[in-house]
């Protein structure tokens, strides 16, 4: 704060100084704050600036909005409004003129609403409604949009252009419903429902700029509660892109005006197309590698297969060689159990008996058939059968003798 000037000092002051000191004085001791009353004499300058004074009943002051800043209100002010303005406490030196320089300007009772605002955003944030992992993803490729705002709003006229120069063949269906107004939120809640229940794969819940009353049916709890509830993914495209509603916050998706809205919900045609036909280049590629591979696999495969007739003469041969191996081996057995033969035949005849009557023996039998060995086997007057190398004798025992030598008779 300047040092005032020395009261005993009886210097004058220069009407410069003195405006100077009121100037420096007022600027540093009130801080930026908000100040209400009603505009009268307002008038606006060709540089864009806004000029006029705020009153209540018992007193008025001067209001000065340079033009950036008039060049953010999303409404017109007007003589008669009662509104809030944001400004600095300031002295035109020139003048002597007290005014204010005014940052920002809302109409009246907004500061209510606003701290309204205030407690349920920060009731429903606290409540998860604004939590990230219960956002849904937009579908890339809806094939049906829902549109719930005004019929006679212009915002709607700014998403249908949109959706129609972006995406033609795009099915769109309106669900009609008040977006101010007593009773806009009852009706903004229904529309959702509707739009919820139908076929549409993605909505659009818009509305243009307006006041803070005029966009508060979006900052109802009913309509939030309605945005989150609702089984289809919701962008908002409410007000202007400095404007923020509760809806803004719960919805998937917050865009900063209604065409922006638009911009999210689909995906321009050309951009589309470029994207089809990237994907057809690399499914085209992909194709061309697999049938080359299954092409490889089929050559590898081709020189292991042979024709069937090719197949059948070999087969034919190797049966051929198989044929003549199992004759070779027959006859090799043939010839080896017929030599066998020959010689069990060979050993066969030497323990014939009968092979040295030949030489002059004789096989002698009794009457039973049974051959004699030994004289002790017959007795006197037996019968007995002589075979011969040819034919056979009768003859009956006369007399015995238990050696070759000496012959004994029967007593």
């Amino acid at each position: 704060m300047p040092k005032p000037p020395d009261l005993v000092n009886n210097s004058p002051l220069s009407v410069s100084a003195l405006n100077q000191q009121v100037r420096l004085c007022l600027e540093t001791t009130f801080p930026l704050l908000w100040v209400s009353g009603e505009i009268s004499n307002l008038t606006r300058a060709a540089s864009g600036h806004i000029y006029f004074s705020l009153k209540d009943s018992a007193a008025q002051v001067r209001c000065v909005m340079w033009r950036t800043r008039a060049q953010t209100l999303g409404w017109q002010p007007k003589n008669g409004d009662q509104v809030e303005a944001r400004a600095l406490v300031a002295f035109y030196e020139p003048r002597g003129e007290f005014q204010l320089n005014v940052e920002a300007l809302r109409q009246g009772g907004q500061g209510q609403l606003f701290e309204r605002f205030l407690r349920l955003k920060a009731t429903l944030e606290a409540a998860g409604l604004f939590a990230p992992e219960h956002k849904r993803s937009l579908p890339p490729y809806p094939h049906k949009i829902g549109i719930v705002t005004s019929l006679q709003a212009a915002a709607l006229r700014d998403v249908l252009s949109t959706l129609l120069r972006r995406a033609p063949q795009l099915k769109i269906d309106i669900f009609p419903t008040p977006v101010q107004g007593e009773g806009a939120a009852e009706q903004i809640c229904a529309a959702l429902t509707a739009a919820g229940q139908s076929d549409c794969a993605l909505l659009i819940l818009c509305r243009g700029g307006g006041s803070i009353e005029d966009l508060w049916p979006f900052n109802e709890e009913s309509v939030a509660h309605a945005i989150a509830a609702c089984p289809v993914p919701v962008i908002s495209g409410i007000g202007h892109e400095t404007d923020f509603t509760i809806a803004d916050f719960v919805a998937d998706q917050r865009a900063a005006t209604p065409t922006a809205a638009a911009e999210l919900a689909i995906r321009e045609r050309s951009a589309l197309l470029h994207t089809l036909q990237q994907q057809s280049a690399r499914l085209q590629r992909a194709s061309q590698r697999r049938l080359a591979d299954w092409q490889q696999r089929l050559d590898r495969l081709t020189d292991k297969l042979a024709h069937p007739a090719e197949r059948l003469a070999r087969q034919s041969e190797k049966l051929a060689a198989l044929a003549l191996r199992l004759q070779r081996a027959s006859q090799f057995l043939h010839e080896q159990q017929r030599a066998r033969l020959l010689r069990l035949t060979d050993n066969l005849k030497q323990l014939d008996p009968l092979a040295v009557l030949g030489r002059g023996y004789a096989l002698v039998t009794n009457e039973q058939g049974q051959a004699l060995r030994n004289s002790t086997q017959v007795h006197i007057g037996d019968s007995l059968r002589i075979r011969l190398a040819h034919g056979q004798l009768a003859a009956q025992v006369s007399a015995r003798s238990e050696d070759d030598r000496t012959p004994r008779a029967d007593p």
